[in-house]
């Protein structure tokens, strides 16, 4: 596979985990009710995210409403609502860059400059990755420990939700995808830095011809 596959390879990967991160970000699905004792059979489940929670109703009915207070938030949902926003921002930033310093594109003539701006592009979707799996692992955590502490009702247990899943893959996307920009400029910059070849100046013999040893 050449390097301009490979390049755009890449990028595919990070679009596609920056619009995972962003649907991540959306959906109120980050942690769901838990169906365990007396809560095996209930006629509502209990969706909560980081902007809103949701109760859906046995008979398909969804009622949604928005936090009112933004301080009054739990640090993880504060968190994940800050990284989340940055990372969908940075990923905006990360496309833009990538496309300007892409070898499918014109616009930049190539050069070392050309294969810097790539880098830049796929380090960016590399933060981007670690900036993410830091409110995923952290939310993620709290509702195990929430989980399996004896002290939490069973009406009060949560479970992981979809969106953290979806958000875990878009990491993956995001990361894979910026390793394989980074790697494919390198390569490609290593390949066209020729070593300059020396020969000798060719000198006349006595007869006035040119000796043979003297031509590369």
């Amino acid at each position: 596979m050449t390097a301009a596959a490979v390049e755009i390879l890449g990028l595919g990967l990070g679009i596609l985990g920056w619009v995972g991160v962003i649907l991540a970000c959306g959906l109120p699905m980050w942690q769901v009710s838990a169906f365990i004792d007396v809560n095996i059979v209930v006629a509502q489940t209990i969706w909560e995210g980081l902007w809103m929670n949701c109760v859906v109703q046995s008979t398909g009915q969804m009622q949604c409403k928005v936090y009112d207070s933004i301080l009054a938030l739990r640090p993880e949902v504060q968190a994940g609502r800050a990284l989340t926003v940055i990372v969908a921002l940075l990923g905006l930033v990360a496309l833009m860059v990538t496309v300007v310093g892409a070898q499918c594109t014109n616009c930049i003539r190539p050069g070392k400059m050309k294969s810097r701006i790539v880098i830049a592009g796929g380090a960016i979707y590399i933060l981007c990755g670690i900036l993410v799996l830091v409110p995923l692992c952290w939310y993620a955590n709290i509702v195990i420990s929430d989980f399996y502490d004896p002290t939490v009702p069973p009406s009060q247990k949560r479970e992981m939700g979809a969106a953290l899943y979806i958000g875990w893959a878009a990491t993956a996307l995001l990361l894979f995808g910026g390793c394989l920009i980074c790697c494919c400029s390198c390569s490609q910059r290593d390949e066209t830095s020729f070593p300059v070849k020396y020969s000798a100046p060719r000198r006349p013999t006595s007869n006035g011809e040119y000796d043979k040893k003297n031509y590369v």
